[in-house]
């Protein structure tokens, strides 16, 4: 079982990176087409049809790409189609989700401070709550909002407020976060598979029958690509957030994450204004600075129980589990001799405000809660704690080993 651990661990390592890998080339892509239609200019001699060229050097070469608003009047032989990366992304964001939040949901998920779930029922509000965006969202393009662009998106951000404050009430701060990110993206990917494919094989398919395309499907899918265009930096924002507690570690980190789909605005509307027009408004930098500032302050609100109230909380049945065990009283002096002074709410190592990662190992029930990171972080590897701040003895970390190994072997 120990083994397993460790091999869990690669798992998770190993799909988070293929995760950012398709990432990166979904939002290379994505930024570059959205750039390049807003520098196609109008140019004598243009094909029929064509509604702008853009000459571009890079690599040694040349490239000159031509955009028609419709379809060329006859199919090309080849045809490159921009989707796997889309598809790559969330399905791969998909399986990070359940390997770290709903396989480690007892320690990342659920947060027994603010609501008493079960981990089933924290799953499945986890997974059913990722589609109630793409619906209220699609609906709402398909009504007559669509006729008020701006009007659709402050609806869309509502919603998104909304769904940070609820995600906040039940779920640690680090799921609430993230799960704001895969909510939108779900969004994103969704406007892909649902609204943008379908549309171009409406037109490949009427170019192959030799129809005449209809403009309004090029049109619904460039107001989806653009929707995305603007949701993406916030997404990456949240997807980042888990590795900085200053993030998700205070009662605002629902508002903290509502005003970085501000910020997702302001600095794709200077870099997409600037690819048009060739000059960005630099307005839109003063007020990216001062929204970073309003989120800086906000982080340094504390939230959390006080040390006297997780002392006082009762222990969830997983922490029951490795807090019972027999080496449980010699593994938790190991960590408090070793861990604590950083891992505290209030942490008496140098200059530390808060505890690295958000994680508190003082009481009983923090040690148990996290003893599946503690085994992987202090007792397998030496990452924990830094050589510069404590040196921990092989026989603390062997204790540390055999306190989880006995958990899970039943013993």
């Amino acid at each position: 079982m120990y083994d397993l651990a460790i091999f869990w661990d690669w798992i998770g390592f190993s799909v988070r990176w293929l995760h950012v890998i398709t990432a990166m080339a979904w939002i290379g892509a994505s930024f570059y087409f959205i750039a390049l239609d807003l520098m196609l200019k109008p140019a004598p001699n243009m094909p029929e049809g064509v509604s702008g060229e853009e000459w571009e050097v890079h690599g040694g070469g040349f490239y000159h790409t031509q955009k028609y608003m419709v379809a060329p009047a006859q199919m090309p032989e080849h045809l490159t189609w921009h989707k796997w990366q889309s598809y790559s992304t969330w399905l791969s964001g998909a399986a990070l989700l359940m390997i770290v939040y709903w396989v480690g949901g007892e320690l990342y998920l659920l947060d027994p401070t603010k609501a008493e779930l079960a981990l089933w029922q924290g799953i499945v509000i986890s997974g059913g709550s990722l589609t109630i965006g793409w619906l209220a969202y699609d609906a709402m393009c398909k009504s007559k909002l669509s006729e008020k662009p701006t009007l659709l998106m402050l609806l869309l951000f509502v919603i998104l407020v909304a769904m940070s404050w609820g995600y906040n009430q039940i779920f640690t701060g680090r799921a609430a976060l993230l799960h704001l990110g895969a909510f939108t993206a779900t969004i994103m990917t969704a406007n892909v598979f649902f609204q943008i494919m379908p549309n171009q094989r409406i037109v490949v398919a009427d170019l192959k029958a030799g129809r005449t395309p209809d403009a309004k499907y090029g049109k619904i899918a460039k107001v989806r690509s653009t929707h995305n265009n603007y949701l993406t930096l916030p997404v990456v924002f949240l997807m980042l957030s888990n590795h900085y507690p200053l993030s998700f570690g205070t009662e605002y980190a629902w508002i903290i994450a509502s005003l970085i789909f501000l910020t997702g605005v302001t600095i794709r509307h200077y870099f997409n204004t600037m690819h048009k027009t060739g000059k960005g408004p630099h307005w839109t930098w003063a007020v990216t600075v001062l929204l970073m500032i309003i989120i800086a302050w906000l982080s340094t609100v504390r939230t959390g129980d006080t040390w006297q109230e997780a002392e006082a909380r009762p222990l969830t049945p997983y922490e029951q589990k490795f807090a019972s065990a027999a080496s449980f009283d010699d593994a938790y002096n190991a960590v408090i001799g070793n861990c604590s002074m950083c891992h505290a709410r209030e942490p008496a190592w140098g200059n530390m405000q808060w505890a690295p990662k958000g994680v508190y190992l003082e009481t009983p029930s923090d040690v148990a809660r996290h003893a599946s990171a503690i085994y992987l972080q202090a007792g397998v590897s030496h990452a924990m704690p830094p050589p510069n701040a404590v040196q921990m003895d092989a026989d603390a970390r062997a204790t540390l080993v055999a306190w989880v190994r006995e958990v899970r072997s039943g013993g």
